[in-house]
This record gives C-alpha cells, sequence and structure tokens, in this order.
C-alpha cells in the first residue's frame, strides 16, 4: 500500500473550505462523527462503535487506495470529524496534514499503529527499507494487532462518550473474541503447508507483520521501495530466487494486476495467484464476509491452498459482524 491520500489539494485549499466548520460536530448534532482511513481499519472501528455514531471511511469500498486523492468530500468528513483513527507509521502522512488543517477544535486523532508498536518492533523489508525511514505500516494484517487497535479505539470511544461505555466495551470484548479463534485457526491452517512452502513472494510488501506471526518467511516484493516498477535485472532476481527456493505460488491482486507476477509464474513453473488484499474487504458491502475477519479468512486460504496445506481449519470461522446493535 503506497502512503495514502496524496497531497492532490493543497492545505489553504482545504482550510478555506472548512473555514466555516471548525466546531466539533457533537456541537451541532448528538451523534458522534468518526473517519477512518483504509477498509480494515475502517471495519475495525465499526466492530467497535456498531451504530452509536456515524461512521465515515475516507476510502471507499471498491476504491484503489494506492491512487485515491482527497477530494472536497474528504476535506469536509475530516472537518466535522470528532475522531480520525488512522493507522500510522507514516502511511497516512498527507491525511495527517489534512486533518490538522481541518478538524475542529477538540476533536482527537488516534494513531493506532503508533500507540501499538515501539520503534524496535518495526519492520522494514524490500518496499519499505530501514535506509529510507518509513517502517512497513501494515499491523493489522497480523490480527494481534488488530486487537490491540480495537482497544485503543475502545479507549478513545469511552473517554468520548461515557455514556455508551458499555456498549463500546461489550462490542470490542467480542470483537477480540471472535479475533482470537480466527489467530488460532490460521495458525493450524499454515502449519499445514510443508515447511519448504512457507515461503510468500507477493505483489506487495504487505505480510511483514503476518509473516513474523505465522512462521513465513516474505522472500520478496515485486513493488520496489520507489514503488515504481521493478527493473530487468530486479525482474531477473525475483525469478532465480523462486527458482532456488522452489516456491510453489507467487501472489498477486485482483486490485492491482502485476504483469512481472505473471512473468516470474510463467518463467519459474510457480502459480500466479491473484487473490490475495490488503486493504480492500472481500465481497460487496452487504455481504457477511465484507469483514476484517473476512479478510483474514480469505487471504489465509487462497494463500494455504496454493501452497499445498489444508485450509479446513478455517471453515468454522464466523466471518460477519461481531457486533449487535445495543439501545
Amino acid at each position: 500500500m503506497r502512503r495514502l491520500l496524496s497531497a492532490a489539494l493543497p492545505l489553504v485549499v482545504a482550510s478555506m473550505v472548512a473555514a466555516g466548520c471548525q466546531t466539533s460536530s457533537a456541537a451541532t448534532n448528538s451523534r458522534i462523527r468518526i473517519v477512518s482511513t483504509v477498509a480494515p481499519i475502517t471495519d475495525i472501528v465499526r466492530q467497535v462503535v456498531g451504530d452509536q455514531v456515524d461512521l465515515v471511511g475516507l476510502i471507499p469500498d471498491g476504491v484503489d487506495s494506492h491512487t485515491f486523492e482527497p477530494s472536497p468530500s474528504t476535506v469536509k468528513a475530516l472537518a466535522q470529524a470528532d475522531i480520525l483513527f488512522m493507522d500510522g507509521l507514516h502511511l497516512e502522512g498527507s491525511t495527517l496534514a489534512q486533518a490538522k488543517a481541518n478538524m475542529a477544535k477538540g476533536s482527537k486523532i488516534v494513531s493506532l499503529g503508533d500507540l501499538t508498536v515501539s520503534p524496535d518492533q518495526y519492520a522494514y523489508d524490500f518496499t519499505f527499507p530501514k535506509a529510507q525511514g518509513d517502517p512497513n505500516p501494515h499491523l493489522w494484517m497480523d490480527p494481534t494487532y488488530a486487537i490491540r487497535f480495537s482497544e485503543l479505539i475502545r479507549d478513545a470511544m469511552v473517554r468520548r462518550d461515557g455514556a455508551h461505555a458499555e456498549v463500546y466495551v461489550a462490542n470490542q470484548r467480542a470483537f477480540a473474541t471472535a479475533v482470537t479463534r480466527v489467530d488460532t485457526a490460521v495458525r493450524t491452517a499454515i502449519n499445514t503447508i510443508p515447511a519448504n512452502h512457507r515461503k510468500l513472494l507477493t505483489y506487495h510488501d504487505s505480510f511483514a507483520y503476518f509473516a513474523r506471526r505465522y512462521g513465513l518467511e516474505v522472500i520478496g516484493a515485486v513493488q520496489p521501495s520507489d514503488f515504481s516498477e521493478p527493473s530487468a535485472r530486479e525482474i531477473t532476481a525475483l525469478i532465480d530466487q523462486v527458482k532456488a527456493t522452489d516456491v510453489p505460488a507467487v501472489f498477486g491482486s485482483e486490485v492491482f494486476p502485476s504483469t512481472v507476477l505473471r512473468q516470474v509464474a510463467s518463467a519459474t513453473g510457480a502459480e500466479y495467484v491473484d487473490q490475495l488484499s490488503d486493504d480492500v474487504l472481500p465481497g460487496a458491502p452487504a455481504d457477511q464476509n465484507h469483514t476484517y475477519v473476512g479478510l483474514i479468512v480469505t487471504d489465509v486460504r487462497v494463500m494455504v491452498t496454493a501452497l499445498g496445506g489444508d485450509a479446513t481449519a478455517l471453515d468454522p470461522v464466523a466471518v460477519g459482524p461481531t457486533w449487535r446493535h445495543r439501545p
């Protein structure tokens, strides 16, 4: 995932759009207004807040977050928000700048990732080399970090809306219970992959924390650190690496088609599987599996099957929403 929300709208314009909106929405609207960034984080927020608030995801369903640019509606959502939940770890730099310029006095920005891991826990890799200073930001792909995100969201909501504290606490508990079950099922499924096949070559460096959690090795990513297309030399190196490690499959994404991965697969005899995702939830918004849990289960099922394992441990996992309406 590239750093989201490039500064297509100058901050001065954003400030002008929001000039008349510099009071918390709670002052004019009894419902709290929450905004969030990428779809998995938006869903984690939803599982905690339920229907107690107005929630807007800044990256709409089905929109490529790598190419998404802020619009006046984005600025308006930030200007009216009481809380912004974001990943952090340098992922949403321009979003943070827009938020600081436009969010009302008394509103809050919660950088979930920066409150979840310390610098000594950062992952650096092919797309996010340490020399450039930006750690891999895809913390949510580790379910244990997703649980921590939900705790931070709960705590922020309890501080902001103590009248509904019991709702947020109960919703977070239900989400954490479901994700803990997912974590166990994922580990069981991945442990069925032959040991010499537990290697990932992906379209983007989205799985660093996931791999760390479950004992997989990320052997490469197609997207270089400058987010350009890989050079001929880099493609050759990927091909040689796949041949040397005998990886049975390389993984792309339906959202980000990769001719390079097809080329690597063709040159090595590996299967090209274009069904992984890190920031787009599966299915349509009304579908039962259009959730963070659905994302993890879908990815792991694809991954385990392609690498020669048995994904049936995932079959009993409930992928639907974990929150329920509470008056």
